[in-house]
């Protein structure tokens, strides 16, 4: 049997406590930047900001947020800082800026960097005094501070576990990577990759769609088919990655290589740019020419990572795996 716990209202300390926000600066005011502070403001942090262009913080001011005058001062007023910029060469004039002010304190470096830039940047932070997360924003701006947004970060767990619950006023999912200060990093920028991709793929649809006489949103309803049939392609392909067997029981680089032919060529007559085109096409063709035309498409992982110097045995019936 459990005892139901009541609290008197006429002692204070029979209440239970929840922790003091935590004072956090961000640097960096751009649309990531503003919506990582406008997320602690509403979560009830007390929030300092600087961005190396003036005028970006009047309406975070309107909210509560503290502008300060330099990135020295905006990190003394906070022991913890969030720093958002456009890229490495930003992150190294802002730590240069904010200086010896940093020492002692925690940095969460939320910029978008390759790993070996990130594993760089724990380098400086480890060498100067400077407790250090790398954090890779997986989610649009319009979702910080909602549940759907997604955060991952590396570097010292105890550091992640100290700062986890301003952390959760970012983002719905917010989880550790390891210790390898480059690995946030790393799933930032292989998801960038997808992304971009994924995005040339579908505008070159519609500009090789208008070229015939269709207009884009008369091919989107159709094209709307496409993301749905990722989940499952996505987990199948991350399988076969993992395990090096790419079957082709369901379709095979020679058959993608023929379908990326007759796109390029389509497109190459209407006079479209064919560059991501050609060089996928010539992806497909290196793979088919060592020998994996019968694979999976999935082969392909190892011929990018030129692994691919001897045919991958096929998994299925030749007759089934030309298809």
């Amino acid at each position: 049997m459990t005892a139901n716990r009541s609290y008197s209202t006429s002692n204070p300390s029979d209440l239970p406590t929840r922790p003091s926000p935590t004072p956090v600066t961000v640097l960096g005011l751009g649309p990531m930047g503003r919506a990582l502070a406008a997320a602690l403001l509403a979560a009830g942090h007390p929030v300092t900001v600087w961005n190396r262009t003036p005028g970006r913080a009047d309406d975070l001011a309107a909210r509560g947020a503290v502008p300060a005058a330099s990135a020295a001062g905006a990190v003394a007023a906070a022991p913890l800082t969030l720093l958002c910029v456009r890229d490495d060469a930003a992150v190294r004039a802002v730590l240069g800026a904010a200086g010896p002010a940093l020492r002692g304190r925690t940095l969460v470096n939320a910029t978008s960097v390759g790993p070996e830039q990130a594993r760089a940047t724990a380098d400086w932070a480890g060498a100067n005094g400077v407790r250090l997360l790398n954090a890779a924003v997986l989610s649009p701006v319009s979702t910080i501070g909602g549940p759907a947004a997604v955060i991952v970060c590396s570097g010292e767990e105890q550091v992640f576990r100290a700062h986890r619950p301003v952390l959760d006023a970012l983002a719905g999912t917010v989880n550790h990577l390891g210790a390898d200060p480059g690995r946030a990093a790393v799933y930032d920028t292989a998801l960038l990759d997808l992304f971009w991709t994924t995005v040339h793929g579908c505008l070159h649809a519609f500009a090789l769609a208008r070229a015939e006489g269709v207009r884009a949103a008369e091919l989107a309803p159709y094209a709307q088919g496409l993301p749905r049939m990722l989940p499952a392609l996505l987990d199948e392909w991350a399988r076969s990655a993992d395990e090096g067997r790419h079957p082709g029981d369901r379709s095979t680089v020679a058959s993608g290589a023929s379908g990326l032919a007759h796109v390029a060529r389509t497109a190459r007559a209407r006079g479209l740019d064919t560059g991501v085109l050609d060089a996928a096409l010539a992806l497909t063709g290196r793979a088919v020419a060592a020998g994996h035309g019968p694979a999976g498409v999935s082969v392909l992982v190892e011929t990018i990572a030129g692994a691919a110097a001897a045919p991958v045995p096929a998994t299925v019936p030749a007759d089934t795996a030309t298809g």
